[in-house]
């Protein structure tokens, strides 16, 4: 009993020595679990003790706005299960349980809430865990989601991998979530970004690289909050050469709060000085007037680390793209492409794809431009008149139908094989020409008419030269 006194106490000694937000080592007495919190839950549950900041984990506006741009992006865009053929096209596959995973995830959630929560929980915690229900025949019939900040990772003695998951009230109504309390890894769809030093099984989230930013946000906004919270009130001293006491500094810093109450009450008014007293005020340094600018370097730094460009978060002036399209595509490099990439990946590991090229998740990024009418046409159009596809590619992904004699790729007749450059190209043979018509008869003229014709020919000449010369 001394020892398992000595043990249970052995938290509060601690604490009394340790500094503030250092690390103190478990197990920990809280008032539940059971009184005590052992030492293997403490990186989860017990962060206030193990010298984790949780100010470091607030979020705030450009944070929100840079988590929503990930979610509401990428759940616009609709996943498929594809499975690639031996002549290098690709097949759709509509018949496999990830399709319909994809289509329907579970039967309290469709497929743009499923991935727009999804992606939050990967963008605030770094993790996101989703547990499989699976029907007779073994196969993934529903995914439902659990809250990251109530499920976790654990190993078993046997090195074995297993999630302790919670905090889904849905399950829990339906008398279910004891019966998925603890799931095998192979039932658990869990996505992570980078994790953790020495722990491979917990993400974390982007934020925690911009915690100075974010510091630094809250320090500016307080500071801006104080300012208005001042009711309006100028900084400054009152400058006097009598001396007060004690009791008439106070007396007189009573009546000028009293009296000066502020632009939201009407009752009050600007103070009058008697008695000598001159009101100096404090101007505002260049430094303190910098506040935005300094707003705006912290906004960068979040941006920075999201991945974000700012004209997506509607910040227009400060957009260099020329397009919609120009746009998207910058920010598919830069961290929404890796964001989708990530997400089909995991898919693909959960589901036991062989992954890309062979049979892969993909979720379809040509539903971004769907308001970018103009972007879209211009390259389908580009798109057909490079053989890249035919007429009826391009139309079906506008949903029109097939033209008649569409399904063939065409391109100019111009266009030639590099090796053929200096090659006369064979010529297009003409259309074959229409029967010509019939020859007209003919005349045959006699020698005695040739003769008679030569005659009066020659006499007109002859009588023409008389003319002239009777002139």
């Amino acid at each position: 009993m001394p020892g398992l006194l000595q043990q249970l106490l052995r938290p509060f000694r601690r604490s009394i020595v340790a500094r503030e937000g250092e690390y103190r080592d478990g197990p920990w007495i809280v008032m539940n679990p059971d009184g005590v919190l052992p030492h293997a839950w403490g990186q989860y549950w017990n962060y206030w003790q193990m010298g984790y900041d949780p100010v470091a984990g607030a979020r705030g506006a450009v944070v929100e706005a840079c988590v929503a741009a990930y979610a509401q992006t990428i759940s616009q865009c609709p996943g498929d299960h594809w499975l690639a053929l031996p002549d290098g096209g690709r097949e759709r596959v509509t018949t496999s349980a990830l399709s319909r995973i994809l289509r329907s995830p579970n039967e309290y959630q469709s497929r743009s809430d499923f991935i727009m929560n999804l992606v939050r929980d990967l963008y605030l915690t770094g993790n996101t865990y989703h547990l499989a229900e699976r029907n007779n025949r073994f196969e993934v019939d529903a995914l439902h989601p659990f809250n990251p900040g109530q499920s976790q990772p654990v190993i078993s003695a046997e090195g074995g991998v297993y999630y302790r998951l919670g905090g889904n009230n849905i399950l829990e109504s339906q008398g279910r979530a004891r019966e998925y309390g603890v799931a095998p890894a192979r039932d658990v769809l869990h996505i992570k970004l980078e994790a953790k030093p020495g722990e491979p099984l917990v993400g974390i989230p982007p934020l925690r690289h911009a915690e100075l930013a974010i510091t630094a946000q809250a320090a500016i906004g307080s500071q801006l909050i104080n300012f208005f919270a001042n009711m309006s009130r100028p900084p400054g001293v009152i400058e006097t050469d009598l001396n007060l006491t004690k009791a008439q500094v106070t007396e007189l810093r009573e009546r000028l709060n009293e009296a000066w109450r502020g632009v939201d009450n009407l009752g009050g008014g600007p103070p009058i000085l008697t008695n000598g007293l001159k009101f100096h005020g404090i101007a505002i340094s260049a430094k303190e007037a910098e506040l935005a600018n300094a707003l705006k370097m912290t906004q960068d730094e979040i941006f920075m680390v999201y991945g974000v460009p700012p004209a997506i978060l509607g910040l227009t002036d400060r957009s260099t793209f020329a397009s919609t399209e120009a746009l998207m595509q910058f920010w598919l490099a830069r961290g929404l492409g890796f964001a989708i990439n990530h997400i089909e990946t995991a898919f693909d590991h959960f589901f036991g794809l062989r992954g890309w090229p062979y049979e892969y998740v993909e979720f379809d990024t040509h539903a971004l431009l769907r308001v970018a009418y103009r972007d879209r046409i211009e390259g389908l159009a580009r798109g057909v008149i490079s053989g890249i596809y035919s007429p009826n590619e391009a139309r079906n992904m506008e949903d029109l139908p097939d033209a008649e004699a569409g399904g063939e790729p065409r391109v100019q007749q111009q266009v030639v094989p590099l090796s053929a450059w200096n090659q006369a190209q064979p010529s297009t043979p003409a259309p074959d020409a229409p029967p010509a018509a019939p020859p007209a008869a003919e005349t045959t003229e006699s020698e005695e008419d040739k003769a008679l014709d030569f005659a009066e020919f020659y006499r007109g000449m002859e009588e023409r030269d008389v003319r002239c010369a009777a002139q």
